[in-house]
């Protein structure tokens, strides 16, 4: 049974693209793989939205902001797809 931090697999999802929590290898030990095809899921349609966002060219901060949440769900979706399958 996973422990999803904020309740559910899309708020999880919406925290790691915040920055507010990080996704490794001990944080996936009780989740089955269902629970991580759906983890997936939601993180890949994250990673969709975030591409999809397309600031201002002389907004630094904005492109700053939207690269590090690339970056956050690029990097869980690394790990996912390890613990998905190093089983």
């Amino acid at each position: 049974m996973a422990n999803w931090m904020g309740g559910s697999s899309p708020a999880m999802a919406n925290q790691v693209a915040g920055g507010f929590c990080s996704v490794t290898a001990a944080t996936l030990r009780g989740f089955l793989p269902a629970e991580l095809n759906t983890f997936k899921l939601e993180l890949e349609k994250q990673l969709r939205n975030a591409r999809a966002e397309v600031p201002p060219q002389d907004d630094a901060l904005a492109q700053q902001a939207r690269n590090h949440k690339i970056g956050r769900l690029t990097a869980a979706l690394q790990v996912v797809n390890n613990q998905m399958y190093s089983r």
